[in-house]
């Protein structure tokens, strides 16, 4: 990966309308990158790596479960609708303008990843 591709918060933090539930997003205002809906939890298959925009998939990442991290708390787990990729994106339930849905976040949480 060439060091073009890596990671860069400036210019995908960018306000987007959800392809899966037609939800209007605005970019995360604590300085972090929104990649996923807060109204549906849903994303797009863009990137290989976080922020480095580089698959060409372009599928419906299906959030199917969520983990628990001690340090960087709900950690929503997606599956690529297209292709089967699993990633793996921080929940932003912080954000004090459109938070994720907590209640979507629990439901999740009881949900066999298998499934």
């Amino acid at each position: 990966m060439t060091a073009s591709r890596r990671f860069t918060a400036q210019g995908t933090n960018t306000h987007f309308v959800c392809a899966s539930c037609g939800a209007d997003v605005a970019p995360l205002s604590n300085g972090s990158v929104r990649n996923h809906c807060p109204a549906c939890l849903h994303s797009l298959h863009l990137d290989v790596f976080p922020g480095d925009r580089a698959s060409d998939c372009g599928g419906d990442m299906v959030p199917v479960g969520v983990d628990r991290h001690p340090k960087k708390g709900w950690i929503i787990v997606h599956r690529c609708a297209k292709c089967g990729f699993e990633g793996r994106n921080k929940a932003a339930l912080d954000d004090p303008h459109q938070p994720d849905d907590y209640g979507l976040i629990v439901e999740l949480s009881s949900r066999r990843r298998d499934v």
